[in-house]
């Protein structure tokens, strides 16, 4: 990293990734690749990555707090949320903004607090309410150009998993992780 500029934003980033104490997934496109499936019923399918639901869990295992936040309804991110014991789950919401306000409100975590990631353009919504925007690396252009931080990984293909990773790099915990291994429990 011999680029100032660069070091400087990983510097700022870094900081930014230890405050953090609420991340506020989107879903479509974040937790999923974007894609809708319906069977010969009519009923939606998702997919989801294993390996998010890994991530997600070990950040709710380092007392993260985790929020789904998505315009989008139809049953697979309820169920999605309750498997992975994500205790905030915002789906049909026509406005992110007052949605993610009310959600800080009843948690008392104020925006320098709270992270997000979102890959469309009803997601810039939330911009000025919080300290960190994530995306997915196939995030629209308009996303990415505002983002904080463009992942490598798409939506739906280990996003969320990357971005895990990395706040959980910025706290104490991560060498011990990598070095042993997780094991779910019940604290």
């Amino acid at each position: 990293m011999n680029n100032p500029l660069r070091r400087l934003w990983h510097h700022r980033l870094q900081k930014k990734l230890k405050t953090i104490e609420l991340l506020v997934l989107d879903v479509d496109g974040v937790l999923t690749d974007g894609g809708l499936w319906f069977d010969s019923a009519g009923k939606l399918q998702k997919r989801f990555d294993v390996r998010d639901g890994l991530g997600i869990r070990l950040l709710q295992q380092a007392g993260l707090r985790l929020a789904f936040l998505s315009g989008g309804q139809g049953g697979a991110t309820e169920v999605r949320a309750k498997q992975l014991e994500v205790e905030h789950c915002l789906v049909g919401i026509k406005d992110k903004p007052a949605a993610l306000k009310q959600l800080q409100r009843e948690l008392n975590i104020g925006k320098e607090s709270t992270a997000f990631i979102g890959d469309d353009l009803n997601d810039l919504a939330v911009r000025d309410q919080i300290a960190l925007l994530m995306t997915p690396a196939d995030a629209c252009q308009a996303v990415r150009r505002q983002a904080d931080w463009v992942l490598n990984r798409r939506g739906g293909h280990g996003a969320v998993r990357e971005a895990a990773e990395v706040l959980l790099q910025s706290r104490k915990g991560w060498d011990e992780l990598r070095r042993r291994g997780w094991r779910d429990r019940n604290d």
